[in-house]
């Protein structure tokens, strides 16, 4: 989607302290027990494909990062506060699970076990995540999935992503761009380093906020689509 920062906006220091500090403290909140108590969690891989369209379009609509950093606090907590934990250290194991709503694609394995991360589960992933256009598969990067990982545990929640766009192709990009001002020319999406979600149950800006917090990469609000753009370029907001 559009990913061009917004130039001459920063995030006070304060607040990214602040951010970051509350983000490590609900980090840690639930990071083993949403493994749902086990102990050797291994990659659990279903396909179940269904024929889907691309028929999105992407209005933008850019906020000044400052009033967002302003507001993101009060609104993330008033809307869903994760249970604390006393777990203070980096999980042993990562797991996601994803659902894309074009392809009906779906996938719950565990990508990261005792500090390393799992080959066959990085290829699963790219699978899922791949431009079902074309279906050309590019690597994903591991620095967003970590992002997911760590949005899972600020939101307090055991659900699947539902992809909206993962992968993206240069061929497949250039069309959308004929069709959408939203497309930015050299998305991330071309590098694996980008994702657009929804979860369910959650509303996008309760994502949204919970992205804002943890304050990793790019944070894009799209909520006439009801998605959230999450990429692992600067930190930066529309």
């Amino acid at each position: 989607m559009n990913e061009q920062p917004l130039n001459n906006t920063k995030i006070d220091e304060d607040i990214s302290i602040t951010s970051r500090r509350k983000f490590l403290k609900k980090l840690a909140c639930g990071s083993l027990l949403a493994l749902g108590g086990s102990a050797t969690a291994t990659a659990a891989v279903r396909h179940v494909i269904y024929p889907g369209r691309h028929g999105h379009k992407q209005v933008v609509h850019a906020k000044p990062i400052r009033a967002l950093a302003r507001q993101f606090h009060s609104r993330f907590i008033s809307e869903r506060t994760p249970t604390p934990s006393p777990y203070l250290h980096t999980p042993l194991y990562k797991t996601l699970s994803f659902e894309h709503t074009h392809t009906g694609d779906k996938l719950k394995l565990t990508y990261f076990e005792r500090g390393s991360y799992i080959k066959d589960a990085l290829h699963e992933i790219n699978y899922l995540l791949r431009d079902y256009h074309t279906d050309d598969i590019h690597p994903i990067d591991t620095a967003l999935l970590d992002q997911l990982f760590d949005l899972k545990q600020t939101l307090g929640v055991n659900k699947p992503f539902h992809i909206i766009s993962g992968y993206r192709s240069p061929f497949t990009n250039a069309q959308l761009r004929k069709h959408s001002h939203g497309v930015a020319e050299h998305s991330f999406h071309m590098q694996g380093r980008a994702i657009d979600i929804r979860v369910e149950g959650v509303s996008s800006r309760t994502i949204k906020n919970a992205a804002l917090a943890m304050a990793q990469g790019g944070v894009g609000y799209y909520p006439q689509n009801n998605f959230v753009h999450l990429d692992t370029g600067d930190f930066r907001t529309w």
